[in-house]
């Protein structure tokens, strides 16, 4: 059995564990969409300009998420979790952590870009209720609206 996993804002320490998770995710998705951007760069400077949350099993790094306000929405600009974690609903405690928090600071809306090539993703999204906005250049907009 594995150990719960701890969700946790992210330090300026865990931005090198966090960028190798990132790599990790999304590893097998770099190999097969050429036009996908390096998605595990400047996980840094989110750290320090933005909300983001780490999943850490033990002393392990096995998700995150990066939440960028605005000023009247939020991006979920970033979401990943290890291979060797899924399935274990991390990505949706990383997504309510999210979702508190915006709900917190009187946001109601948050949007996100996913790929076209990552139906996982978009079926994950649509799961937790997420709505698809449009469409254009590979990639499909959703939003979620957040209930007071």
């Amino acid at each position: 059995m594995r150990p719960q996993a701890e969700i946790r804002s992210a330090t300026s320490a865990d931005a090198d564990p966090l960028e190798a998770c990132f790599r990790r995710a999304y590893a097998a998705d770099l190999d097969r969409i050429a036009d996908l951007p390096d998605v595990a760069s400047g996980l840094g400077e989110d750290i320090v300009r933005h909300l983001v949350w780490v999943a850490e099993e033990g002393d392990r790094i096995v998700g995150g998420l990066v939440l960028v306000l605005r000023d009247d929405h939020a991006v979920l600009a970033n979401l990943a979790v290890d291979p060797a974690a899924r399935g274990a609903g991390l990505a949706r405690a990383l997504i309510d952590k999210a979702e508190t928090a915006c709900r917190a600071r009187g946001i109601d809306r948050l949007v996100l870009t996913t790929h076209v090539e990552m139906p996982g993703n978009l079926s994950l999204y649509r799961h937790l209720g997420w709505t698809e906005t449009g469409r254009g250049d590979r990639k499909i907009h959703m939003e979620k609206r957040l209930d007071g």
